[in-house]
């Protein structure tokens, strides 16, 4: 592949799944600048080994999974982690619809510190599908588990996300 074709193909990467990529990684390091870093890190990989004249089949999978081991490699050697309800504080807002935009922020602030309750498995299949709006064969792909072992994750982890929330109830 000649390097204009290359630089396109890339280019319309960035454009198209830097945000997505972003969102994915704040909700594990909770610290922008960590993500700035590591989303940079992500794409920057991804140039070289696309200029060496590799060939990515489907970009956003092979993206998702650079930032996947990029992430590892940082927590890693980060030890101690964020609680994700500091995103609120920091007035992100994972919230999306027509509500009033307060409460949207209070629904956004009580799903973090429900979802911070969770194992990371479920935690990282939940932000997968509902905040990254993966397949399950993507996420599959991604962590190297069978589709059938995802769907079965997931189900699990929103019924384990409905039980903390029930609790909160009563």
């Amino acid at each position: 592949m000649e390097i204009d074709k290359i630089s396109k193909q890339f280019l319309d990467a960035y454009d198209k799944y830097a945000d997505d990529l972003f969102r994915h990684v704040i909700f594990r390091v909770s610290d922008k600048e960590a993500a700035k870093e590591l989303l940079q890190e992500t794409f920057m990989k991804t140039w070289e080994y696309m200029k060496k004249g590799n060939k990515v089949d489907e970009i956003r999978p092979f993206l998702y999974r650079v930032l996947h081991n990029q992430l590892i490699d940082y927590l890693r050697k980060r030890k101690p982690q964020v609680s994700l309800d500091e995103l609120s504080e920091d007035g992100f807002d994972i919230a999306h619809g027509g509500r009033k935009e307060e409460e949207s922020r209070i629904d956004a602030k009580k799903l973090l510190v429900l979802l911070d309750e969770l194992d990371e498995s479920y935690r990282n299949v939940l932000v997968m599908r509902y905040v990254d709006d993966m397949t399950i064969q993507e996420i599959a792909e991604l962590t190297g588990d069978q589709p059938n072992s995802i769907s079965v994750r997931l189900h699990r982890a929103l019924k384990k996300l409905k039980e903390l929330h029930d609790e909160r109830l009563r």
